[in-house]
């Protein structure tokens, strides 16, 4: 698969060849779909949590006699019928949300997604994407000349580069990270791609082995 490759002008002065193993995988949703719930579950962070009868204070001696007061037997103030003792069935921190999926169907699933974003002509592709200081304006002002203007954006640079992260990182509905951490769940919270050439080989090296 070709595509045009801009310039940071927004004028396109040549055709890039995509890697036909990354960006020409037929969509499975399934696979897709499973690879998202078990990304979000292992990003859950769980704070809620309430103590069982087992964790409270207190609650060592036996209220009162078994027998003879005519009052119900308890056997501790921390039974979850008294007040102030345990919980049952509240959230516990505890719980493992987890889910482990094997290396090669989630790099599958990601050239999936990689793949819809060149077949639905969302992947906008920069010859080049340098600069000498960080410039929000004048980052904000080139988007403005590609395909993607106005639309949520993602930049996948090949490499970290400190002014390319402090100019974008203010941009609205603009998110920006290195091609090799690239992930389903922020490939498909943005409508675009834009990457530079370079971002291509990071990604065939990163994930093609």
């Amino acid at each position: 698969m070709k595509v045009d490759l801009y310039n940071i002008e927004g004028k396109v002065v040549d055709e890039v060849s995509l890697p036909k193993e990354i960006f020409e995988v037929k969509l499975n949703a399934d696979l897709v779909h499973q690879i998202v719930v078990s990304q979000m579950a292992n990003k859950r962070q769980i704070s809620a949590h309430t103590k069982n009868r087992g964790e409270v204070r207190g609650g060592g001696k036996k209220p009162w006699r078994q027998k003879g007061t005519g009052r119900a037997r308890h056997g501790s103030s921390r039974s979850p019928l008294w007040k102030g003792g345990g919980v049952t069935f509240g959230p516990r921190n505890d719980k493992i949300y987890e889910r482990e999926i094997p290396k090669k169907m989630r790099r599958k699933a990601l050239f999936m997604v990689l793949s819809q974003k060149a077949k639905e002509k969302n992947l906008v592709v920069l010859d080049k994407l340098e600069m000498a200081k960080p410039a929000t304006k004048a980052v904000a002002k080139s988007l403005l000349k590609l395909p993607c203007a106005g639309q949520s954006l993602l930049i996948a640079l090949p490499k970290y580069d400190k002014n390319a992260f402090l100019s974008a990182r203010n941009i609205k509905k603009t998110g920006i990270f290195e091609a090799r951490n690239l992930n389903i769940v922020d490939l498909m919270t943005y409508k675009y791609l834009l990457m530079t050439k370079e971002s291509i080989k990071t990604i065939k090296d990163t994930f093609i082995k």
